[in-house]
């Protein structure tokens, strides 16, 4: 699960680009029209000598209406001004943004050179909720046929309070935050918020598992309910409350009070929705204790993929299952495509945000090119090379992508099983 605000480290560097970018912001990705073939060349025929009326030259087919498209990007540009610089912060919100950029100009390039033809607007938003506030109301936004970001909560919420273009959709192209913080019918929310990937790890274990019994472990923070809670309501519902669900708070990772609940010959399947280091590192040693007396599947949080001292071995020995929005193949023949264009347009390695940019820019560009009225988008399933997309229109909400992959360690490396 991507989060934003979390600003995660580069992949590879490429922090000249920010000052590339400051030259080409207005830039636009036009139509790229195929090359006419070249006449023929050989040896020369006799002209007939019978006069022929003169040949009317052919009328060039008009041009695609050009799509534009308004970028929202916390890039921070002010700091590249002479006598500022950025903050740690600032730097890393402004590459981000040119990540993401980058991708989905490559994206709106690749479906130009089939024809479709584009005009990019990028804004720069400051990181900055009143310059966010400004934006909804600068004339060239509210005209576009797609208006994609601001990236932050804060600035999405501003910029949204101020747009007035009825019905116009607004894209939140990164933000895991749940949707109805945000009250936006219009708003399409590309990233799947926490509740998803509960409801998506309760199905599997509903469907796939079958367990009598699932055992929450909780730290006792109440943040850990954002997860646990929609895991809870989606097991009850889809199993008819006839999976046992058995919420337990745990100290320094005492097991005792569970023990007389387990099965030593089915699966005993424990949710664990925390994210503390310390309550992770002794629990989980608990768990592999545990584990060499019953049969222990883990669920883990989406954000543990993330975290260096959850060493992989033991997340096997736990059978450990995550879920994930976004993971990439890197051994598929498209991804191999992707990787080849964008080295060579950029002379640098992808981060994950330039893929997501790339799926993202993709999956607009086509619906635009398709005619695909934005203010009522029809929003079909697609499967790209960072995440896919399975949205739902909820009312209040707009629509929001659900789809979440189920990943589980083997050979020390997470694989998808779902």
């Amino acid at each position: 699960m991507t989060s934003v605000r979390n600003h995660r480290p580069l992949l590879s560097g490429n922090k000249w680009l920010l000052f590339v970018l400051a030259v080409v912001i207005g830039a636009c990705s036009p139509k790229v029209n195929p090359v006419s073939k070249p006449a023929k060349t050989g040896t020369e025929q006799p002209q007939d000598k019978t006069e022929k009326a003169p040949e009317q030259p052919q009328a060039k087919p008009p041009a695609a209406k050009a799509s534009v498209i308004s970028l929202i990007l916390p890039l921070g540009l002010n700091y590249a001004a002479a006598g500022q610089s950025y903050t740690a912060v600032k730097l890393r919100s402004a590459n981000m943004s040119v990540e993401y950029y980058q991708g989905f100009k490559l994206a709106l390039d690749s479906a130009a050179s089939e024809g479709a033809n584009f005009k990019l607007q990028v804004f720069d938003t400051k990181d900055d909720m009143a310059q966010a506030h400004s934006l909804g109301l600068n004339p060239q936004v509210k005209a576009s046929d797609l208006i994609v970001g601001p990236v932050f909560p804060e600035d999405i919420k501003a910029f949204s309070s101020s747009l007035t273009a009825p019905g116009k959709a607004i894209v939140s192209p990164l933000s895991p935050a749940a949707p109805e913080t945000f009250r936006n019918q219009n708003l399409v929310t590309m990233t799947p918020p926490l509740e998803y990937h509960a409801k998506g790890a309760a199905e599997y274990v509903a469907k796939q598992l079958k367990p009598k019994k699932v055992f929450i472990l909780t730290s006792g923070f109440s943040d850990e309910k954002a997860y646990s809670s929609p895991f809870k309501r989606t097991i009850d519902s889809l199993s008819k409350r006839k999976i046992q669900v058995i919420t337990t708070t745990i100290s320094r990772g005492n097991l005792t009070k569970i023990v007389k609940n387990l099965s030593a010959a089915e699966q005993n399947i424990f949710l664990v929705p925390s994210t503390k280091q310390a309550f992770l590192m002794v629990t989980l040693r608990s768990l592999d204790t545990l584990s060499k007396k019953f049969p222990v599947t883990v669920i883990g949080h989406p954000n543990w993929e993330k975290f260096a001292f959850l060493k992989p071995a033991l997340l096997q020995r736990l059978h450990t299952h995550i879920t994930s929005s976004d993971k990439v193949d890197y051994k598929s023949g498209e991804t191999s495509a992707f990787l080849r264009s964008y080295r060579h347009a950029y002379h640098a390695e992808p981060t994950d945000f330039a893929i997501k940019g790339f799926d993202e820019g993709l999956y607009f560009a086509r619906m635009l090119a398709e005619g695909e009225d934005m203010r009522k988008p029809d929003l079909e399933d697609f499967t790209g090379l960072h995440n896919s997309f399975h949205f739902k229109n909820i009312p209040g909400q707009g629509w929001v992508n659900t789809h979440v992959d189920i990943l589980r360690y083997e050979n020390f490396y997470l694989k998808k099983v779902k």
